[in-house]
């Protein structure tokens, strides 16, 4: 599994700040910091009080990529901004997200065939968030085969069960997990998964534990991905040390560093 480093968002204060003011210093060392720490791709959300959305994104990737050659990974429901900025990604991004409804999908797809972009695929229609892993794994087969008819690779599809805070949802954590093996039957070769991981948490105590603890127990579900904090060290250490466990990384005594410098 490989973090998507979710510190540039207009929704922390440092950042809302950065665009309100057009001062790159701080998007640009969080670029840095993240890249440092291990993260595989920078998700860049321009947050909800960007009143230009499609400006905001578009002077976010420029400056991103000025401290960092990591890939992108696009965070709108505003499909203009995403799409200025793949115009000004250096290096083929990835698209965050897409529900299964129409006719997003068919905006969303038709950009990433046209950039080579990988897609966040949401297991939820218009009904919303399912609660079981049924209806999610058949939402998902609708991103595939819609990902599919677009000629998207499915290795560039990444399918989201979407999991809910455990103090109101507990009962859909094992759900999730349920779909993430699941997915992972919808074709060969498979689409890849990936999750918010601090969803888990929002508004619980013991955050950075809940958060460690839902990435070792995915990586053991086959989870591919996750927005999370590339710099904390001890979500870094966890995932690298779940992937030792389940044989997908070779041990050594320094596997931690290792896992951090692969990208």
């Amino acid at each position: 599994m490989f973090i998507i480093g979710e510190r540039i968002n207009g929704m922390f204060k440092d950042i809302a700040q950065a665009i309100r003011d057009e001062d790159p210093r701080a998007v640009q060392e969080w670029a840095r910091r993240q890249d440092v720490s291990g993260a595989r791709y920078l998700d860049i959300n321009t947050g909800p009080a960007a009143k230009d959305q499609v400006r905001v994104m578009r002077w976010l990737v420029e400056v991103a990529q000025e401290a960092s050659d990591l890939p992108l990974c696009l965070d709108s429901t505003n499909y203009d901004a995403i799409e200025a900025g793949l115009e000004v990604c250096k290096r083929p991004a990835m698209i965050n997200s897409v529900p299964a409804e129409w006719p997003k999908m068919e905006r969303v797809f038709t950009m990433a065939a046209k950039y080579d972009a990988a897609v966040i695929g949401l297991a939820m229609n218009e009904q919303g968030i399912p609660k079981d892993a049924d209806t999610r794994v058949a939402l998902a087969m609708e991103l595939v085969a819609a990902a599919d008819s677009y000629g998207i690779p499915m290795e560039n599809l990444y399918i989201d069960p979407l999991v809910l805070p455990c103090n109101v949802g507990q009962d859909h954590g094992p759900e999730v997990m349920l779909t993430l093996r699941q997915v992972k039957l919808l074709a060969d070769p498979s689409p890849r998964t990936v999750v918010g991981l601090s969803n888990i948490s929002q508004g619980t105590k013991n955050r950075e534990l809940l958060n460690r603890t839902f990435a070792a127990m995915g990586i053991a579900n086959g989870l591919d991905a996750a927005v999370g904090d590339a710099c904390n060290e001890e979500l870094m250490a966890t995932i690298a040390t779940a992937r030792v466990i389940m044989n997908l990384d070779i041990y050594c005594d320094s596997y931690v560093d290792i896992y951090k410098k692969q990208k």
